[in-house]
């Protein structure tokens, strides 16, 4: 299990650390570059799962993307993403891009399902997905709390937030709960919609990685 610092490192939200619940409804500044709509060979995307509602994922045909994260934070897949899931003592659900060419690209970048050998304990990343085998995507949720009741459901954590990071965390603006954004409409109409009707909502201002990327898995 590594610890995930690009994560840590890279929740500048929205708010760009100046407050958080209190902050005023602004919208997000794009980056210097709008992130291409390109993705490697092979790789696709999905969605936290819900103790008040279980995190899902779009079903499509799996492929093997062991260095997954890597590749997305390569092509900036995270800039300027909003946190459009925070249920207070359950999740944070983030991995929609705010570019709808982008998260076209990624479509179709299913990874294969793993065995769950580390529990959702708090601060633990998984990926999202649906009750269908191989349907982990590009959404990745953290468990807020300890959420045991996921690991016989077949999520599988694949890193963490040290305690540091789960400060910024507990920031998030989380009113909206699960009456947030739909996944559909993030999709296709991207950052301005979460703009116009989400204005609270925390985003990622750009994720950096840290350390050598991982090795390709073998064919």
């Amino acid at each position: 299990m590594k610890r995930v610092k690009w994560f840590v490192a890279t929740v500048a939200m929205g708010m760009v650390f100046a407050g958080c619940k209190a902050k005023e409804p602004t919208a997000e500044t794009q980056p210097p570059e709008k992130p291409k709509a390109e993705a490697p060979a092979e790789t696709k995307a999905e969605t936290p799962a819900p103790a008040p509602a279980q995190p899902e994922a779009t079903a499509s045909a799996p492929v093997e993307a062991p260095r997954k994260g890597y590749d997305l934070v390569k092509h900036h897949f995270f800039d300027n993403a909003s946190f459009f899931r925070v249920v207070p003592g359950f999740v944070v659900q983030f991995g929609l891009s705010a570019y709808p060419p982008v998260s076209a690209a990624w479509e179709k970048a299913n990874l294969r399902d793993e065995p769950v050998i580390q529990s959702n304990k708090r601060g633990y990343l998984t990926y999202a997905k649906t009750a269908m085998p191989n349907t982990r995507s590009t959404q990745v949720f953290i468990n807020l709390k300890d959420n045991e009741g996921l690991d016989r459901q077949g999520f599988s954590p694949f890193g963490y937030v040290d305690a540091q990071g789960m400060k910024v965390v507990e920031m998030l603006y989380d009113q909206y709960g699960d009456g947030g954004p739909e996944q559909d409409l993030i999709s296709k109409q991207g950052k301005p919609y979460i703009d116009k009707n989400f204005p609270k909502l925390d985003s990622i201002k750009t994720a950096t990685l840290i350390g050598p990327a991982p090795a390709a898995a073998k064919p």
